[in-house]
């Protein structure tokens, strides 16, 4: 069900790139441009960042929501498709056994 949801809102995005929707969060961040999804992008990712060190889950949930719709702008802006993602994560399958592998990293 999450997939669909996602799906639904990456369409969503997309509608509102191709048609303009005026007084829309979406269509302001298309039309400030890269640097200001990027921006937010950041903005939202520092957010998770510190949510995830405190014990609210609601907090927690709320700004991973935030930084998904930005990185799902993002994608719409870049002209990247959930599609392409999901290959990409496929690609990936299996490969998290080779990195026991490696060597740890001791000096972080």
């Amino acid at each position: 069900m999450m997939e669909q949801d996602i799906a639904e809102l990456y369409k969503l995005i997309l509608e509102r790139k191709n048609n303009p929707k005026e007084g829309s969060y979406t269509d302001y961040l298309f039309t400030k441009g890269l640097d200001k999804i990027l921006k937010k992008v950041g903005e939202e990712s520092t957010e998770v960042i510190v949510a995830a060190k405190n014990p609210s889950d609601s907090e927690f949930i709320y700004e991973v929501s935030d930084l998904l719709y930005h990185v799902l702008v993002l994608m719409v802006d870049r002209g990247i498709s959930l599609d392409q993602i999901k290959q990409e994560l496929a690609k990936r399958e299996g490969l998290m056994s080779k990195t026991k592998d490696r060597r740890e990293i001791n000096d972080l």
